[in-house]
């Protein structure tokens, strides 16, 4: 039987999670989004079994799973409402929140609603990634002591309307640290552990139309690994890499070339490791059909709850030490200096 889905928020991403769960051909999607122009289009464009303007057209007859699109200080409100109302499967956008209120309370109910709540951090889903990830983790090149992060590109080119969304505020989840670093920071604790401590430094550099920042130069200690995350929002070239220093080699995934290499020694010069050519669309599909299968075989979602409550702990960290211009420890569901 097809699972009944429902996308809560048809903006852009909303939209696109939309278009990946019907690729599955697994799903009954439903959908919810109070904009009736909008709400119209995404009906008359797909294939969508029930819509409505507000959540409780949807709560008397629960759907099997729901994936929340909405704007982040929005999420955790409404996933408590789902998980009390008997939808135990849901799908989170990034980041979690925006700030740690009704955390515990929305984890709190997942455990008495033994509900299964995964957060969408898409490039764990990254082929490219996800093959380096295996080699670190099954210490090829031995325990890693270094990480270093480094991503760019043209926010204007690649989101002309950001101005006008949720990326104009933090309050809404805005802003380079929440909007863009918080993937780089979620793959980087996938690959080598939680964040424990950080330091940032951030500022609007560039971007026309917004006050936010757009640049971000973070060092940071993830227990004995010590890492730095360098990001901004208006260089031309849209590249984004990982590199992980290990005992015995260096491990580089190019999320732009689809690839990942490593180097055990200075002569030898890099050794391609695989190439992982992928369409976007090929990544949320795949991040649509592992929460299918989350539902339908009782797996663990790839990003738990605990997990992005981790990286929003992580988030928070940065955008105090931005703000305060002191290192923050990063501890056990308290942002704390």
């Amino acid at each position: 039987m097809k699972q009944r889905i429902l996308v809560i928020g048809l903006g852009s991403i909303g939209e696109r999670h939309l278009r990946c769960f019907l690729r599955t051909q697994r799903t009954s999607m439903w959908v919810c989004e109070p904009r009736d122009e909008l709400r119209r289009r995404i009906e008359s464009t797909y294939d969508v079994q029930r819509s409505s303007v507000s959540l409780d057209g949807f709560l008397s007859e629960p759907p099997d799973g729901a994936v929340i699109c909405t704007p982040s200080q929005m999420h955790v409100p409404m996933a408590i409402d789902l998980v009390r109302a008997g939808v135990g499967r849901l799908l989170i956008e990034k980041p979690l929140s925006t700030s740690l209120d009704r955390v515990d309370e929305l984890a709190d109910a997942a455990r008495k609603q033994q509900a299964v709540i995964a957060v969408a951090y898409v490039l764990r889903n990254q082929p490219s990634l996800c093959a380096m990830r295996d080699a670190v983790l099954n210490g090829r090149f031995g325990a890693p002591r270094q990480l270093v992060f480094v991503s760019g590109q043209n926010f204007p080119f690649h989101r002309p309307a950001y101005r006008e969304i949720y990326y104009a505020s933090h309050a809404s989840g805005g802003g380079a640290i929440q909007d863009a670093l918080t993937h780089g920071i979620n793959a980087a604790e996938w690959l080598i552990g939680p964040m424990s401590e950080v330091s940032a430094d951030a500022g609007h550099q560039l971007l026309d139309g917004v006050d936010v920042e757009d640049t971000v130069h973070v060092i940071a200690r993830h227990g004995d690994v010590m890492a730095s995350y360098c990001l901004n929002q208006y260089q031309a070239p849209n590249e984004t890499s990982f590199t992980v220093v290990c005992e015995g080699g260096t491990v580089r995934c190019e999320l732009h070339r689809a690839r990942w290499q490593w180097q055990t020694s200075p002569e030898m010069g890099w050794t391609p490791d695989g190439h992982y050519p992928t369409e976007r669309d090929e990544l949320f599909t795949a991040q649509a059909n592992m929460f299918l299968d989350a539902i339908e075989l009782q797996r663990q979602p790839l990003c738990s709850l605990e997990e992005g409550i981790q990286t929003l702990r992580c988030n928070l960290a940065i955008l105090q030490s931005a703000k305060d211009r002191k290192w923050q420890i990063v501890e056990q569901g308290i942002v704390s200096k």
